[in-house]
């Protein structure tokens, strides 16, 4: 009974509109891979990642619903086959002599030992139970989808604060060298002002700008910080025990990651495969909505002894037994069954739906990081042009500064530029990395449908 299964048709564009300088996905790329991180050549990304998979307490959380599903699915199955059960009792009993109806050979005390054994059975005429067991076992493999799609969110999660504060490193490197740059340039413009060559005047624009500066450099610890302790969040670890030593710098470039067509991003996404297999189970509650309008068969059988004498009790003539079935049917509900298959029917329409827009939004998230990618490497180029052009300002004017063309707030302006233009050239390449780790998370990470359980 009930529909057969058809997955629900979907649109698919024959190439994503963002090309660029991606290549099409090749069985060797790093990204089809499951450890799609190693793309980024980080040891100490690495070994986070590897931690995370062992001791994030969210995707703990996750993997025991999976196990949940399972052990759903078996109690399903287990409808499937005869119910037995056995029961044994002995007892002892002493009636009332002045009760009614008491007769002049009817004894006031006697014993009684039963054993027996009953099997039930529910026979699966119109395939109810073969139902059940088909809509367990999609949402099992659903629960196990959205495991692998709670464990490529936490991954890429991790991957992106990791990246932001390494980016934040570079930013705290930069400032120290400024802070550093702007002592000397101080110190430089105290000696002048002690030879009468330089103002007071400029004196008080050095040691502000130096302790402008310092102050952002203080600012960048903070917001580092929030960044470590969600990374310790996300590995299992104490906020208050966790650090990670600073590092230099940064990667030149970003990776960069293989995109493949669009018509495997539909075997590449764990959500997408989550939810076509909802769409599956919906189907099946149709097809149980549907069942209810038939009869529900059952069959039994109970065999055993009883006997009120212990001696006689496994004796031939003890023996016992009842052999026989039931047939029951709704004759009325007032269109309650009628109204079960419509919310069913409706279950599986809205279903299908939330299927078709997850895959509407897994092009979007695609073409939304190819985009980011392609608009962040020209602003690149860009901007390094410009820290380029700083650079080249703030040497002809701290040169006319010293030979007294200039007054010092011209090299004040001149270092500013550069500081702020070397900053944005740092936040531009760790929104490059970022956004390539949500291009590996729209492509679906290195997960591929076929490792779906079949959880038989």
């Amino acid at each position: 009974m009930g529909p057969k299964y058809v997955k629900p048709t979907t649109q698919i564009p024959s190439a994503y509109k963002e090309t660029g300088t991606w290549k099409p996905a090749e069985p060797s790329d790093e990204s089809r891979k499951g450890k799609w991180w190693e793309i980024f050549q980080d040891p100490q990304l690495n070994v986070l990642e590897e931690q995370l998979t062992v001791t994030n307490q969210t995707l703990r959380a996750a993997a025991d619903r999976f196990q949940e599903s399972r052990a759903e699915l078996r109690i399903s199955r287990s409808a499937q086959y005869p119910f037995v059960t056995a029961n044994a009792s002995v007892t002892r009993q002493r009636q009332s002599s002045n009760r009614a109806l008491k007769g002049a050979t009817s004894p006031s005390d006697y014993s009684d030992y039963f054993l027996a054994g009953n099997v039930s059975y529910e026979a699966d005429v119109w395939g109810r139970v073969r139902m059940v067991v088909e809509s367990s076992r999609t949402q099992a493999q659903a629960t196990a989808a959205d495991l692998e799609t709670i464990r490529l969110s936490l991954h890429a999660e991790l991957a992106l604060d990791y990246l932001t504060l390494r980016g934040l490193d570079a930013q705290k490197q930069l400032f120290d060298t400024n802070v550093t740059a702007f002592e000397k340039a101080l110190d430089l413009t105290q000696s002048r002002f002690q030879g009468g060559v330089a103002s007071r005047e400029d004196v008080e624009l050095a040691d502000t700008q130096l302790e402008q500066t310092r102050a952002q450099d203080i600012d960048i610890t903070s917001a580092r910080d929030q960044f470590e302790h969600a990374v310790a969040v996300l590995v299992g670890q104490p906020a208050s025990t966790f650090h990670l030593t600073p590092v230099d710098q940064m990667p030149v470039a970003p990776p960069v990651p293989a995109t493949g067509l669009p018509s495997e991003l539909l075997e590449r996404r764990p959500d997408i495969a989550g939810a076509e297999r909802r769409v599956a189970a919906a189907n099946a509650q149709v097809g149980l909505a549907h069942e209810a309008y038939f009869p529900t068969i059952l069959l039994g059988i109970a065999a055993g002894f009883e006997s009120g004498q212990f001696t006689s009790w496994l004796a031939g003539p003890s023996t016992l037994w009842t052999l026989g079935g039931t047939v029951a049917e709704t004759v009325f509900d007032a269109g309650r069954r009628r109204a079960v298959s419509d919310q069913a029917k409706a279950s599986y329409d809205e279903t299908a739906a939330n299927y078709q827009q997850t895959v509407l939004t897994a092009f979007q998230q695609v073409e939304d990081a190819l985009s980011d990618l392609r608009v962040l490497e020209e602003e690149s180029k860009t901007q390094d042009a410009a820290v380029a052009a700083a650079n080249r300002s703030l040497e002809q004017s701290t040169n006319r500064y010293k030979g007294g063309l200039e007054n010092y707030l011209t090299v004040i302006t001149a270092q500013t530029a550069v500081l702020t233009n070397e900053r944005a050239a740092v936040s531009l390449l760790t929104r490059r990395m970022t956004s390539t780790v949500l291009l590996v998370k729209s492509l679906g990470g290195g997960w591929d449908v076929s490792k779906l359980p079949a959880v038989d």
